[in-house]
């Protein structure tokens, strides 16, 4: 039996198609309405198991508001890496941070930031938390100074 293994690029395009749905908080049904199939194509799609045509993907990037180049990207060069067997190369951290539901959830709450301030003060805070998160257990005396920078 011949099973069908899905073509890396459709696989890749399918899965910044399902980051940007869902980064957007767009059912997969509603996007299947507004691209004109069922929800189950949608899923098709975004697993790579169905190609999408131009047409097709023109309208997806429409109804989620991007443009279908975004489909393509990867990391800094801004295109489509493919390595070996031609298979994605999966080394931006950020895409793959943002296809996990810690990502999405995380991306969504910060958009919701309109403060500015608010914002660095969160970017600053998550840095430190890193910092001192790859510097091992010693850095807990950090963690502590900025979860009470007033001493409290």
């Amino acid at each position: 039996m011949n099973v069908k293994t899905p073509n890396a690029i459709d696989s890749y395009v399918g899965a910044r198609i399902r980051t940007r749905r869902q980064l957007l908080g767009m059912s997969q049904e509603r996007l299947a309405e507004q691209i004109g199939v069922t929800f189950q194509q949608v899923q098709k799609y975004e697993k790579g198991i169905n190609r999408i045509g131009a047409s097709r993907l023109q309208r997806i990037a429409e109804v989620l508001h991007t443009s279908p180049s975004f489909f393509f990207e990867q990391g800094d060069s801004g295109r489509l890496a493919v390595r070996g067997r031609g298979e994605p190369n999966h080394t931006d951290p950020v895409a793959e941070f943002l296809q996990t539901k810690e990502g999405l959830v995380l991306n969504r709450a910060f958009l919701k930031i309109a403060d500015p301030d608010i914002r660095e003060t969160i970017i600053a805070l998550v840095t430190a938390m890193g910092q001192a998160e790859s510097r091992g257990p010693t850095a807990a005396a950090s963690t502590a100074d900025i979860s009470h920078p007033l001493g409290e």
